[in-house]
């Protein structure tokens, strides 16, 4: 994954380089925006290969859980960045309908058509992982923006070289913009909500509670937890009052085997044989957050699954 990620920072720097001098040559504006738009996209890309090579590192006694998290930062802060490249491109836009530029459209036009390739190749190379963690989604978001960018920059130049129409390319790029914005406001919705430990979105509270019943001698399940702690990655914790001590050892192991077979895979689960659970977390176990107070028997366990 790296190794990929690495290979379309390379080739995007590149081609930005490209823009940049075409721009210049050409004096065509749409070309500099987009090279612009493209050293957003270097950072972002160097950003998403900088946290895929600190992840990992292991974990030590400061940071139990290792360095998982920055993937879910990278990916917050790539999503940001896309909202406010796809503001910008409106704004641009905006401005180039008030005020049309003049371009020159042959440059325009070989440039677009590399920029797409270019752009494709690296799409092509993401769209195998691009679901493994966030982080790689929003680098692969980035590139796609750039791919639709050259699409319509492709398609404004074939339009004002046959036409004249110079507002065709600002009108194609609000477009692309909304487009872009859709999948910034994915990212940053799983990224926040990974970082304020919601219940991952497949898994039902509910459904992991009724299990938990479900195993015998288990009597009240209460400070119930579900989380994930970065993709792919999903923990939870819980109390289960089981009254019979001697049932602790069976019920402990099949608790354990209910909840993985949610997709749960760190599971921290601790016995009780009363239940002096007190508190709103106890009303409404299954949207409690916060541990409350408990009286817990000298015989309470704990099971974990790593």
């Amino acid at each position: 994954m790296s190794n990929r990620l690495r290979g379309v920072l390379i080739v995007t720097a590149l081609f930005m380089v490209v823009e940049l001098l075409a721009g210049w040559v050409s004096g065509a504006l749409a070309l500099l925006a987009d090279a612009g738009h493209m050293l957003t996209d270097v950072g972002a890309l160097a950003l998403s290969l900088f946290t895929a090579m600190l992840a990992r590192r292991p974990a030590d006694p400061r940071r139990t859980y290792g360095y998982l998290r920055w993937e879910i930062l990278a990916a917050l802060v790539n999503g940001a960045l896309l909202l406010g490249i796809a503001a910008w491109v409106v704004v641009e836009a905006l401005s180039r309908i008030r005020n049309p530029q003049p371009v020159e459209t042959g440059i325009f036009l070989v440039v677009a058509a590399l920029g797409l390739i270019v752009n494709l190749g690296s799409l092509w190379l993401l769209h195998g992982v691009r679901h493994g963690s966030l982080n790689v989604r929003g680098a692969y978001l980035h590139v796609l923006g750039d791919a639709l960018g050259s699409v319509g920059a492709l398609g404004a130049a074939l339009v004002i070289a046959f036409t004249g129409w110079t507002v065709a390319d600002p009108l194609v790029s609000i477009v692309l913009s909304l487009l872009i914005l859709v999948g910034a406001w994915r990212l940053l919705r799983e990224s926040t909500d990974i970082l304020l430990e919601a219940v991952p979105r497949h898994i039902s509270l509910e459904d992991v509670r009724r299990r938990m019943m479900n195993v015998g001698g288990v009597r009240a399940v209460h400070d119930l937890h579900v989380w994930t702690v970065t993709s792919g990655v999903v923990a939870m914790s819980g109390h289960a009052v089981v009254p019979e001590l001697a049932a602790h050892p069976g019920a402990l192991a099949e608790l354990k085997e209910a909840v993985t077979g949610l997709g749960i895979g760190h599971a921290t689960i601790q016995l009780e044989v009363e239940d002096e659970c007190e508190g709103v977390d106890c009303l409404e176990p299954i949207a409690g957050s916060g541990d409350s107070g408990h009286g817990h028997a000298p015989g309470e366990a704990h099971g974990h699954r790593h």
